[in-house]
């Protein structure tokens, strides 16, 4: 079977929110292979974009870029995949992928908040 006929196999497989899930983190996916290498940013302190009582975890992760614009997004790219896959794939409640989608973007910015080393 082809990975677009398993997909689709999925995708018919799934509740309503689920489908929208998986179809927003498709469109995330195809959204950063389209913008190629992201140029160098500066560091700047994080947007306080506070987080809201209920959340999807893509909206989770639209918030979490927009808080964090100064991070490659190329480079956050794993870690959302990862995280959005135990959501829709595995059923991991979205809070506890939120929690861990926000300790992942706050790694990333002290890693790129550290002075470099001569």
């Amino acid at each position: 079977m082809s990975d677009a006929k398993k997909l689709l196999r999925i995708f018919r497989g799934l509740d309503e929110g689920d489908q929208r899930s998986l179809l927003a983190f498709a469109e995330f996916l195809a959204a950063r292979e389209a913008g190629g290498v992201a140029p160098a940013r500066q560091v700047v302190a994080p947007a306080d974009i506070p987080r809201p009582e209920e959340e999807s975890v893509m909206k989770a992760i639209k918030r979490l870029m927009a808080t964090y614009p100064m991070l490659d997004r190329g480079k956050l790219l794993n870690d959302t995949s990862m995280a959005m896959s135990k959501h829709v794939m595995h059923g991991v409640p979205a809070v506890e992928v939120i929690d861990e989608l926000e300790i992942t973007f706050k790694r990333h910015y002290e890693l790129l908040s550290q002075p470099e080393e001569k």
